[in-house]
């Protein structure tokens, strides 16, 4: 009794649901298809991760002596999408039945369902048990309340994996070691040197292929070295654990112009197509924490990434999924500015980092939340578009982790679904956080008038034009507090230069 399965190219891990009880005359089916390569114009990088980490997999596959039928993009026969080219699998080998493991996307799993009702055989739609809370789980976790904050959540999913427990109490006498993982870098703190990892020849097709047809994406290729097999991510991980993990907490929030990664781990991507497993990553810094190479602070800052806010955001995005992309609280319309694209621009923080996802596919998170983001929740750009932008040029996004974060954590477009407040920030956390003001035209200190910094203007402009929205949030009480305090003429100033620079973005829409 032969079955298919499908495994998604975001699926690349040998404990997979579908492929669990994997038995001989049994085929995998993996494909390349363009409409997920353009459903958004996928960073270049991105796609070009994904087809070489899938082509390693299906390599590693063969190995163990698994039957594999891998469906190249440059297939002449390739239909271009997911459900054409399981029906001619499904005609190819005339199996018994299809399995497939749950997808991560909303509109992946509508597919699937079109399937059991489409093709002649059955499809048995398996749960991702490689992240730590299931659908029903997260639901009863949820149910009946009408915020839902990340803290609890995390405490509860320490308590059932026992992550930095010692009995019921949490390891060092607190559940949250943030307050320690808020420091600048100084000028004297060096990264460390990371690894990289050289380009085969399995890995060099996928990059010419990727040039040849994607040459208008987001984006660029070169000095490609990321890891694309299961041991290349192992190494990645082992080498965080032991040489960035320890300082990884104490700087998480830090930037500094031209090192985007600092000490963060870089594995996102790698947990995200399943290249490493979440609780791998959890159970190599506990150790570490344990042996005492790397301190309470540091590791759980990182499991909190990933059984805190990983797990969650997932929970929120299939709990509120379908309605939920189209939230729009706070009424944001403004389109975005083609400066996203083309990183032309004199606010060297923004320029920093869009050179630097342009070159990479990737920021730490704080260059997501604190610079973009707050960027874009200031000037009021549209849900669709920041989502749409989010989604193209990181490495590591899928709709689940990325929706969530950008409705709700970002643009607080979900009205306080999960965040207590908006993240809105003026130009001095930038300032204090990073390097990037030292050598912009722009001065954190200036508050109006020629060479104040946008975010300053931009801060309070968006305080004031959402007084009716947000002023009986009790988080922005001393907020609107101060704002009424303010001399109604340098508010109004303040105001009519934000409206001045809003003005001047330009947004052509050929980008």
């Amino acid at each position: 009794m032969a079955t298919l399965r499908f495994v998604l190219g975001d699926q690349l891990s040998r404990n997979l649901s579908s492929l669990r009880d994997l038995a001989e005359g049994d085929v995998v089916l993996m494909c390349e298809v363009a409409d997920e390569t353009r459903y958004v114009r996928h960073h270049k990088r991105k796609i070009a991760f994904l087809f070489a980490a899938m082509r390693h997999f299906a390599e590693d596959l063969r190995a163990r002596d698994v039957t594999v039928d891998y469906v190249a993009l440059d297939d002449a026969a390739n239909t271009g999408c997911f459900t054409g080219e399981l029906e001619r699998a499904v005609a190819r080998h005339r199996p018994d039945g299809v399995v497939v493991t749950e997808p991560g996307e909303w509109r992946v799993r509508q597919m699937m369902e079109d399937w059991r009702e489409e093709l002649d055989v059955s499809v048995d739609i398996r749960p991702d048990d490689r992240f730590l809370c299931s659908h029903e789980r997260f639901r009863a976790f949820a149910h009946g309340l009408k915020q839902l904050r990340m803290e609890f959540f995390y405490r509860e999913m320490r308590k059932e994996t026992g992550y930095l427990m010692e009995g019921d109490e949490p390891a060092g006498g607190r559940w949250n070691f943030d307050h320690s993982n808020r420091e600048p870098l100084a000028a004297d703190v060096a990264p460390p040197e990371r690894p990289t990892y050289g380009v085969d020849e399995t890995t060099r097709e996928v990059l010419d292929l990727v040039a040849a047809r994607f040459g208008n994406h987001f984006g660029g290729l070169d000095d490609f070295d990321y890891p694309v097999t299961r041991r290349q991510a192992l190494h990645s991980l082992a080498w965080f654990v032991e040489t960035a993990l320890p300082d990884f907490g104490t700087y998480q929030d830090a930037m500094r112009e031209g090192e985007p990664l600092l000490f963060h781990s870089h594995v996102s991507a790698l947990i995200n197509c399943g290249l490493i497993d979440p609780r791998e990553a959890c159970e190599r810094a506990e150790a570490a924490w344990r042996d005492g190479s790397a301190p309470i602070n540091a590791v759980e800052g990182f499991i909190r990434q990933i059984i805190g806010w990983r797990e969650f955001v997932r929970g929120v995005y299939w709990r509120e999924m379908p309605d939920y992309a189209a939230s729009n609280k706070l009424l944001a319309r403004r389109k975005l500015p083609d400066f996203f694209w083309t990183g032309e621009t004199d606010l060297n923080c923004l320029g920093a980092c869009f050179r630097e996802v342009r070159d990479s596919a990737y920021n730490h998170h704080i260059q997501r939340l604190m610079v973009i983001g707050n960027f874009c929740l200031l000037c009021g750009f549209d849900p669709k578009e920041v989502q749409e932008w989010y989604l193209v040029v990181y490495h590591d996004a899928y709709e689940w982790v990325e929706m969530p974060n950008v409705v709700g954590m970002i643009l607080y477009a979900d009205g306080g679904l999960f965040a207590s407040k908006p993240y809105a920030a003026s130009a001095n956390y930038i300032d204090k956080m990073s390097d990037y003001c030292g050598s912009c035209r722009y001065s954190p200190k200036l508050k109006t008038g020629e060479g104040a910094c946008p975010f300053n203007l931009l801060y309070w402009d968006f305080v004031a034009r959402n007084a009716e929205r947000l002023q009986g949030n009790p988080r922005m009480a001393r907020t609107y507090a101060t704002l009424g305090r303010m001399d109604a003429k340098k508010v109004a100033t303040i105001r009519r230069e934000a409206e001045g620079f809003l003005d001047g973005l330009v947004s052509t829409g050929e980008y």
